[in-house]
């Protein structure tokens, strides 16, 4: 055996173990360190790996705010605005979100019950009618059946209308029969054919008029 694998007392000599410190932030400065590229070595620009010595392995990841943050290129008062704008963001769009699908929602809803209570227009009609020759006689039974039909169907929110003389309104009267009057300066209703109905914001049935127009 040669001399330069024993030392003086003739036992072998052992190889001191080479320790390397690749933790990326100087545990006395708290500075980043700018890694030393050697033969093999790839640069790693988002992530970093922090070599601890002998024992239990542990890997650190490191975002690209916190390369920011430790670079000094962002400070914790910028980053803490932008996550609080991003959440301001994402809540106000929530907050539309919401209002879009009540809207939706309620327009489903009308749509729904306008087809339910258009089959109980007809039934309103022979009531009025009945109405005008004085059939429903107050206290009667047909009477108190006639005002629980109104009552329910107001509770589903459909709501008569037109009067006579009120404004005509093409958007809501369909005029037919046109009548010169001398006591008109405008458009008129002089009498309602048939009643319009109303569920919420939509028209169910326009109102059948007839109109004075002036002479």
């Amino acid at each position: 055996m040669s001399d330069q694998n024993q030392n003086d007392s003739g036992e072998p000599e052992r190889e001191e173990p080479v320790v390397r410190d690749k933790r990326r932030i100087d545990p006395e400065t708290g500075k980043v360190r700018q890694p030393e590229k050697e033969s093999g070595e790839h640069d790693l620009s988002h992530e970093e790996l922090v070599d601890v010595g002998p024992g239990e392995e542990q890997e650190t990841v490191l975002s690209d705010d916190d390369l920011d943050i430790l670079s000094g290129q962002t400070t914790a008062e910028q980053l803490a605005a932008e996550r609080l704008g991003d959440l301001q963001r994402v809540t106000a769009e929530y907050a539309n979100y919401r209002k879009r699908t009540e809207a939706n929602r309620e327009i489903e809803r009308e749509r729904a019950v306008g087809e339910a209570v258009k089959g109980l227009i007809p039934v309103l009609d022979d009531l009025e009618r009945a109405e005008k020759h004085g059939d429903l006689v107050e206290g009667s039974a047909f009477a108190t059946i006639a005002g629980k039909l109104r009552t329910a169907v107001e509770r589903l929110g459909l709501t008569p209308y037109g009067e006579k003389g009120e404004p005509f309104d093409p958007q809501i009267h369909e005029a037919i029969f046109q009548q010169p009057t001398p006591d008109v300066t405008a458009d008129t209703v002089a009498e309602v054919v048939e009643t319009g109905y109303r569920l919420g914001s939509t028209t169910v049935r326009v109102a059948k008029v007839v109109v004075s127009t002036p002479a």
